[in-house]
């Protein structure tokens, strides 16, 4: 049996190393996630905490279809998303559709930077923006997915993500991140 799966079936069963050492090795990783959808350390540290909460409370759940990784990056997701719903006011988004094409720019840009480079300009964004932004092209969501999460619209999402590029790229064009 290898070392991740005998974390699993010691968290499973209650053990409490076993639980210490899952919390030991995953949450730096989860915790740059929560802060990619957090403005502040301590919004994300409290994201964290209760995606913790919820991967003790459901682990015994855990089927071992997929990545174990990545069955916890998606409660860490789902959790900064209700974090959003409960604290946030929602912000009147317009349902506009931007035809834009995807394009790789935003990728090499990204592939480029430095990940504490990359989450300070994210963590600028205003929250609709930086939430689609984080889950599209980081997370890898699609537009239908985002809206049915986040309860907004496939065009919303769409229209967020166009908005929070061109936002993105003039911050790096300001930073001198990026040159025209």
């Amino acid at each position: 049996m290898n070392i991740e799966k005998e974390l699993i079936e010691g968290c499973k069963k209650g053990n409490r190393q076993s639980f210490e050492s899952l919390y030991k090795q995953y949450a730096g990783r989860l915790l740059a996630i929560a802060m990619r959808y957090s403005f502040t350390t301590f919004e994300a540290e409290d994201i964290l905490q209760e995606a913790f909460i919820k991967i003790f409370n459901s682990i015994k759940s855990y089927e071992y279809k997929g990545s174990f990784e990545g069955w916890l990056k998606r409660i860490v997701v789902t959790t900064a998303i209700n974090h959003y719903h409960k604290d946030k006011v929602k912000q009147s988004q317009t349902d506009l559709y931007y035809t834009e094409e995807e394009s790789d720019d935003v990728v090499d840009i990204i592939s480029k930077m430095s990940a504490d480079e990359l989450l300070d300009v994210i963590q600028t964004l205003p929250d609709g923006y930086r939430m689609i932004f984080n889950m599209y092209v980081i997370e890898g969501y699609t537009h239908k997915e985002i809206s049915e999460l986040l309860s907004i619209s496939e065009g919303t999402s769409k229209s967020q993500l166009a908005k929070g590029r061109g936002l993105l790229k003039s911050k790096l064009l300001q930073k001198g991140i990026i040159t025209l």
